[in-house]
């Protein structure tokens, strides 16, 4: 079911000019508006070189996905994108070629048809790969962003600068893994994709098509699911070897296995607040998609034409000893040859046929039966999770209750504390003033005669210090003149009425 989606809306993509490639400029530091397609918007660190180009890519004026480009391995070092529903869509495939990497002055400045854009563009594919790379070899356009994951019929994923060289075989098993690792592992287990970052990319190996292209040596995805307070990272891993499925690995692993030092997601996707048991889950349904490559790996292995020969094999008619020994013998078997070959034929055709009614038959069997496990399980984890989250709103509902009335009860409070505050101010006012106005005599008589006492005293202090000034100056005149006649001779003598 997953290998038939990815083939058939791979087959029927039309662009039709709607696709827009956006070189981003090499003084900025990210990829400008597609910086929102990375986690914390921060683009991988550690990936600076002068072969790589930053592309923005577009369509009908919406940014859709962002893509570091190679022009040396004419392949993208890796396309980042938000994971999303596959929307139905039906059109012609075309392949386009981004001009403004090889001409960065061209007056194209949407991605265009080769054939356009050949005429007008100096050096075209000198920088990037053409769809004459990939005719008359064994390789396909094998798209890192692949359509299928896109939510747009006619998103840009269908430019020559999201695709690498890939078999047919391996790209079948690829967008199987892709196709089955979204759906069944990294979706259900992020909020059905809504917080969901992916980063696939292509590390390049010795061998080119046509000693330009370069082959991947593996191919790798990297998730991270920013859900708040249960996120998580996982990275995958596929060589292109058709022996090979594919693996996963943590993050930090699979930045190892890159040949650049760098970092994909900032702070690795958050890592001290991730969700185990979110990626145990997850784990176990890796586990399951690997078991089943590892099912179809093993049919395609064994070979029906070898039980097919066994069969003819018994068929085929023991040697006619006696016809050699008598005219009648090989009369016999030369009659008898044909009917014997046909006999043989169609025990042959109703065995084939009924041999692959037998595969056709267990194929459905097994698709069906796992279509209606795979349904199952999301429903009961659909379930599940709604019992659960009714189950918590249920527990928490008496808490949220007594948190309401106490709120209540102390906005009750606050209003009486303020009504009595009111009152109180009120009140408060014509107190102040009556007593104020009834004790104001009082205080008024009571200080009259403090008043006349201390002017009393005022006075007689005044009066007391002239005359003891009057007399301490009349003194010291008597002292002065009896000095001076003292000092001269002369002798004062009193008589005897008192006179001097």
């Amino acid at each position: 079911m997953g290998t038939a989606r990815w083939l058939v809306l791979g087959s029927l993509l039309a662009l039709a000019g709607l696709l827009e490639g956006r070189l981003v400029g090499e003084g900025e530091a990210g990829f400008g508006e597609c910086d929102k397609f990375f986690y914390a918007e921060t683009p991988p660190a550690g990936l600076a070189a002068d072969s790589h180009v930053k592309i923005c890519q577009r369509s009908e004026g919406a940014e859709r996905f962002a893509t570091l480009y190679s022009t040396r391995d004419r392949i993208p070092v890796y396309s980042a994108f938000r994971a999303a529903r596959p929307a139905p869509g039906a059109a012609e495939q075309r392949w386009l070629v981004e001009p403004q990497i090889d001409d960065p002055k061209s007056t194209f400045e949407e991605v265009a048809n080769e054939t356009e854009a050949v005429t007008s563009v100096n050096s075209l594919g000198s920088k990037q790969a053409l769809n004459t790379d990939y005719l008359d070899s064994d390789y396909q356009r094998g798209q890192l962003y692949p359509f299928p994951l896109s939510g747009d019929f006619q998103m840009a994923t269908f430019a020559l600068t999201n695709s690498a060289p890939m078999t047919q075989s391996f790209q079948d098993r690829w967008y199987m893994n892709l196709d089955s690792l979204m759906d069944r592992a990294l979706t259900p287990q992020c909020g059905n994709g809504e917080d969901l970052y992916i980063i696939t990319g292509a590390v390049p190996s010795d061998h080119k098509v046509k000693d330009r292209v370069t082959v991947p040596e593996f191919v790798w995805l990297a998730a991270c699911c920013a859900v708040p307070g249960g996120g998580w990272a996982m990275g995958f891993v596929k060589h292109t070897r058709d022996s090979d499925i594919v693996e996963d690995v943590m993050v930090k692993d699979l930045e190892k296995l890159l040949p650049f030092n760098l970092q994909l997601f900032r702070n690795n996707c958050d890592e001290t607040e991730q969700d185990t048991e979110k990626m145990k889950k997850i784990l176990e349904m890796v586990n399951q998609v690997q078991d089943e490559e590892r099912r179809v790996r093993s049919q395609e292995r064994s070979s029906p034409l070898s039980s097919t020969r066994s069969k003819r094999s018994v068929l085929l008619p023991p040697e006619a000893s006696e016809g050699s020994s008598s005219f009648l013998g090989n009369l016999m078997g030369f009659i008898a040859t044909p009917f014997s070959k046909l006999f043989q034929l169609i025990y042959y055709l109703v065995v084939t046929v009924l041999k692959y009614s037998v595969y056709f038959l267990w194929f459905v069997t097994k698709q069906v039966i796992s279509s209606i496990e795979s349904c199952l399980y999301r429903l009961g984890s659909a379930a599940i999770s709604y019992f659960m989250a009714i189950g918590e709103e249920l527990v928490s509902i008496p808490w949220k209750v007594l948190k309401v009335i106490a709120k209540v009860i102390r906005a009750v409070l606050r209003i009486l504390c303020c009504l009595l505050k009111a009152i109180c101010r009120i009140l408060g006012i014509p107190v102040r003033v009556l007593v104020d106005v009834a004790t104001f005599p009082v205080y008024t008589l009571g200080a009259v005669p403090i008043v006349c006492k201390d002017i009393a005293v005022g006075l007689g202090g005044t009066m007391s210090l002239l005359f003891d000034t009057l007399f301490g100056t009349m003194g010291g005149l008597f002292q002065v003149v009896f000095s001076i006649c003292k000092r001269f001779g002369y002798k004062a003598t009193f008589d005897n009425s008192g006179e001097l």
